[in-house]
């Protein structure tokens, strides 16, 4: 995968380079992490590690390190039991610390923040998947670095790290020695991203076909939440903002999501008046309309998949409500891309 010019690129490998492994990763996972994105890092690494399917670390390495050798829960409940105690950072090429919910790292050890905090000091870079840049921002290593976050935690970090500005409109950042990724499935993007850097691009791609992944996507590409443009400061809207993106296919009514929110639906109509001067059901059709614009230039989804996947009744009604908001129907705008979507 080529960058452009002047990006900021990962710290070269430390260790010196021997008939051993040219990428080692030590991982750290926090409690309730969420195992789709540790699974899809690992599993790049695994499949790009040997020839054919047998999987031996002859390539690359790798291993979960612990305070404690117990047995951490994911936020699905599955157990993942670490191979080694925390030692030498120095070992690894990279540590990359899954987070999950936010929650769990509210819960991460004295011990873990010396280990990572000592990896810097020897120049081992380090990752942030899902919440784990927010693992690394509270052991002050993400001072000066850009941080990618998911959108869908984006308004969380804001609140708890005061004057840093996350990244949530792509799917991984690499700032010098700092990686950080979004999780979910740009978790195996960015593995195959040092897989090619360290192994060769062959390795990194037979690793992404083989998880059915088409091709490697680089940093730049947007997450696939929605961009979201109605910004307010106030917590009880950007809440209903947050419950709004999270059920777009299957849009509930105002009063449900007020009252998932402990208020009614008339005070949450105040709220969106002062915050964004519109009312709650024209921004949840808004964030709906924005999805479905995206989904029309981006993918080769029908029109028809897409109105199910943006909580429309059918292809007619998306169209209609197309044509009122950007003045042209699906089709027309798959067909004339330069649509302003604004």
């Amino acid at each position: 995968m080529t960058y452009p010019p002047g990006r900021p690129q990962p710290h070269p490998a430390r260790r010196p380079r021997g008939p051993g492994p040219r990428l080692s990763v030590g991982f750290v996972l926090t409690r309730r992490f969420t195992l789709c994105a540790f699974a899809n890092f690992v599993d790049v690494l695994r499949l790009a590690a040997d020839e054919g399917d047998r999987s031996r670390p002859i390539l690359c390495d790798w291993a979960i390190v612990s305070d404690r050798m117990d047995v951490i829960t994911s936020s699905c409940g599955v157990g993942v039991q670490p191979h080694e105690r925390l030692g030498d950072p120095a070992r690894f090429d990279y540590i990359a610390v899954i987070g999950g919910l936010t929650d769990g790292i509210d819960h991460v050890s004295p011990a873990y923040r010396q280990y990572l905090q000592r990896a810097s000091q020897v120049g081992v870079p380090l990752i942030g998947i899902c919440s784990g840049a927010f693992v690394l921002h509270r052991a002050g290593l993400l001072d000066g670095y850009k941080c990618c976050v998911s959108w869908f935690h984006h308004a969380d970090f804001l609140e708890q790290f005061e004057g840093l500005q996350p990244v949530s409109d792509r799917i991984f950042i690499v700032d010098r020695d700092r990686l950080t990724c979004s999780g979910g499935a740009s978790s195996a993007h960015l593995a195959a991203y040092l897989v090619e850097k360290h192994i060769g691009r062959a390795h990194a791609s037979k690793s992404l076909h083989i998880m059915i992944i088409d091709d490697a996507l680089q940093g730049e590409k947007p997450q696939p939440g929605i961009p979201l443009n109605l910004k307010t400061g106030d917590p009880v809207v950007r809440r209903a903002l947050l419950i709004m993106q999270q059920h777009i296919d299957t849009p509930p009514p105002i009063s449900a999501i007020a009252s998932r929110m402990g208020t009614s639906k008339r005070q949450l109509e105040r709220h969106f008046r002062a915050a964004l001067d519109i009312s709650p059901q024209a921004a949840f059709l808004d964030i709906r309309l924005s999805l479905a614009h995206h989904l029309v230039l981006t993918s080769g989804k029908t029109i028809s998949a897409i109105a199910v996947e943006c909580g429309f009744c059918d292809s007619s009604h998306l169209s209609r409500m197309f044509r009122r908001r950007f003045g042209t129907t699906p089709h027309q705008a798959r067909v004339r891309p330069e649509a302003d979507p604004s």
